[in-house]
């Protein structure tokens, strides 16, 4: 890759390469093809590269001068199993697999900017560039972690980005305390007795025990959680008996669904309340319920001094007022992880315009390209300014 005075960034390069990455997304822990070409690409600037942590994972490390702060920028890498509704020149090449989120250019924006660090070098300490897989739900945070990275690559902080549709591409939002909440699963089966479905009352229905509790668990977030502290509850699965079958009462129903919260306390309550309620409901049918609170992703609380580092680097590199009062959203990020573990700080960044309403996740949803200069700015900054 060129770059020049009035690229520092080498945006056509950087631009292409993003289109190219939309054009073949990988899933979580696949990421073989996109990992190799980011580990290339560190190397060709002079950059340590060490790859193997959460198998796909990809960290770059650059010391200049002898500060001795250490701090970590993360960018996610992996796709969604989703197919690519929209027209767009580099669409997806690969069957019910697509950047939806916007990842391909998260990894761009990094590696646009370690780049460009490997050649200015106009700081004094470590800074490691975290190449993510598997952010979408398998994750790929822990799986970096538990392989060792802390212990490799001690950091004093660590930060994150991602683009936000709605902002403009030249506009940023950070905010202290929680951004994003804690992304839960649960289960819970009812196990009754089944029989024909014109004589109940010689079984014990969990198809009705299903009902009543799929009605109640509103009122865990109603009625238990403080109104105060914002938490979701959702069922988004249900299975039990057989539409071959329209006169049969089954054995078991077995529901599952997402338990969302941005404070500890929140998140034992929904864990507790649930099953409370699960046990109570079969306790009135007079039949058995089984209940699991799997923990996923805790919530992403940014931490408030690197807030403030964060947002005189979003203010100095994008020239303009910054969004201090963005509300944080119930989706989950694992790096919750990240910043569980050290103090962090995860920022928005402008995608523009939601076109035709694509948001995040959506089968229409593409990175904007104009973004990527702002996003390779702040992530310089924050490097010039963290490690002065």
């Amino acid at each position: 890759m060129t770059h020049g005075d009035n690229d520092p960034f080498e945006l056509e390069a950087m631009i292409a390469l993003r289109q190219d990455l939309h054009a073949h997304p990988e899933l979580g822990f696949e990421e073989v093809r996109t990992s190799q070409i980011v580990a290339d690409l560190l190397a060709e600037a002079g950059i340590e590269v060490h790859r193997g942590l959460g198998k796909t994972g990809v960290v770059g490390t650059l010391r200049v001068g002898g500060g001795t702060r250490s701090i970590a920028l993360r960018a996610d890498m992996d796709a969604l199993a989703m197919p690519e509704l929209g027209e767009v020149a580099y669409k997806s090449g690969t069957p019910n697999t697509m950047h939806a989120c916007g990842h391909d250019g998260h990894t761009v924006m990094l590696l646009a900017a370690a780049r460009h660090l490997a050649r200015t070098r106009q700081f004094s300490g470590t800074v490691h560039f975290i190449f993510q897989p598997a952010e979408e739900g398998r994750g790929g945070a822990k799986a970096m972690l538990e392989d060792g990275f802390l212990e490799r690559f001690p950091i004093d902080a660590v930060y994150g980005l991602h683009n936000m549709p709605g902002l403009a591409t030249n506009e940023m939002a950070v905010v202290a305390g929680p951004q994003l909440a804690s992304s839960d699963s649960w289960e819970v089966t009812f196990h009754g007795v089944g029989t024909h479905g014109a004589k109940p009352h010689l079984g014990r229905d969990a198809m009705t025990a299903a009902a009543h509790f799929l009605t109640a668990i509103h009122t865990v977030v109603a009625r238990v959680v403080d109104p105060l502290q914002p938490a979701v509850v959702s069922a988004c699965a249900i299975s039990g008996g057989d539409f071959r079958a329209l006169n049969v009462i089954p054995d078991d129903v077995r529901i599952g669904g997402t338990a969302r919260a941005y404070t500890a306390t929140v998140r034992d309550q929904l864990e507790a309340e649930i099953g409370k309620l699960a046990q109570g409901i079969a306790g009135t049918f007079g039949l058995r319920a089984s209940y699991s609170f799997m923990r996923r992703i805790p919530p992403v609380v940014n931490d408030a001094g690197s807030t403030a580092a964060a947002l005189a680097a979003a203010r100095a590199a994008t020239g303009k007022p910054v969004v201090t009062d963005f509300p944080p959203s119930t989706a989950g990020d694992d790096f919750a992880e990240f910043g569980g573990r050290v103090p962090g700080c995860y920022v928005w960044l402008g995608n523009g315009p939601a076109v035709d309403g694509a948001l995040h996740h959506n089968s229409r949803y593409d990175f904007n390209d104009a973004a990527i200069a702002t996003g390779a700015r702040y992530w310089t900054t924050l490097v010039e300014h963290e490690l002065r």
